[in-house]
């Protein structure tokens, strides 16, 4: 048997969904008509794709390994579809707040410029969004070093320290890089755009406190247990009350890149962005 389109999106919509029963859902066919066609995909690819557990279906060795795979190719072929009826966009993924209103601004020009939507999605791994196709582009600080993943530097921003608000660091006027060394200090290892490397090596702190998002990141340094630094426009994005930011003399600034999958370079669309990202002018 020919493996069709249908049988392609039922598999990824089962071992996405993890039940047969929310997959019919979606899909808005019986479930005995879903079991039917993954059964029929399976027969024509010799091999068991999805295997059922206590808790629902997960896919097994093949079905992960294909699952990657068709996860691109739909989300290649939806977006040709659309771009063929008139309804091109990108997703731009992103970590934590970005730059305001620069962000804003370059999404309106895109839409104007090019008549397609541009979406923002927030995602913590954003590498995994990118090669998945979940996301078409991402904005991210910081160096990212992945294969399959090119990229161009669209500007850099100042740092800010950021201390507890009952810390004797938060009456200053500002601080010195090195200073934060000497002082236990916390990074978001998910989303972060701070490392110990970021010091040199005869100066770098003693003491790490790893963390794997923003909130988890302003609670630690609220609650006394450490500092850390971020960018000014993620400080002027998340406040917290017990959380005081100051200047920070000396420090490195931190890059906002602009991220897309290798194979997808020749994208007009992502060509157009990249373009205004690097000419919409961003507030002093």
């Amino acid at each position: 048997m020919e493996v069709e389109l249908r049988h392609l999106r039922a598999f990824v919509t089962v071992a996405t969904c993890g039940t047969f029963t929310a997959a019919s859902r979606e899909l808005l066919i019986t479930q005995p008509a879903l079991t039917r066609t993954i059964q029929q995909i399976e027969e024509s690819v010799g091999t068991r794709l999805l295997e059922r557990t206590p808790h629902g279906v997960e896919p097994t060795e093949a079905g992960g390994e294909l699952l990657g795979r068709l996860r691109v190719v739909l989300r290649d072929l939806d977006a040709a579809l659309a771009a063929a009826g008139g309804n091109a966009g990108l997703r731009i993924g992103f970590q934590w707040a970005l730059p305001d209103p620069w962000a804003s601004d370059l999404l309106s020009a895109f839409e104007t410029a090019t008549g397609a939507t541009a979406t923002l999605l927030r995602r913590d791994d954003i590498v995994a969004a990118l090669h998945s196709g979940d996301v078409d582009a991402a904005l991210v600080r910081g160096d990212v070093d992945a294969s399959g993943i090119s990229g161009t530097l669209l500007f850099e921003e100042d740092r800010l320290a950021a201390v507890s608000a009952s810390s004797e660091l938060a009456a200053r006027a500002e601080v010195d890089w090195a200073e934060l060394a000497a002082h236990p200090v916390v990074v978001n290892t998910v989303s972060g755009a701070t490392s110990p490397l970021d010091w040199p090596p005869e100066n770098r702190p003693a003491q790490v406190i790893q963390c794997g998002s923003y909130d988890e990141w302003l609670t630690i340094i609220a609650s006394g247990r450490a500092v850390g630094s971020t960018t000014t426009s993620a400080a002027e994005a998340h406040t917290h009350a017990r959380v005081a930011h100051l200047p920070l003399r000396n420090a490195p600034r931190v890059a906002l890149r602009l991220l897309w999958p290798a194979r997808r370079s020749s994208d007009p669309l992502l060509r157009r962005f990249s373009e205004l990202a690097h000419s919409v002018q961003r507030a002093s």
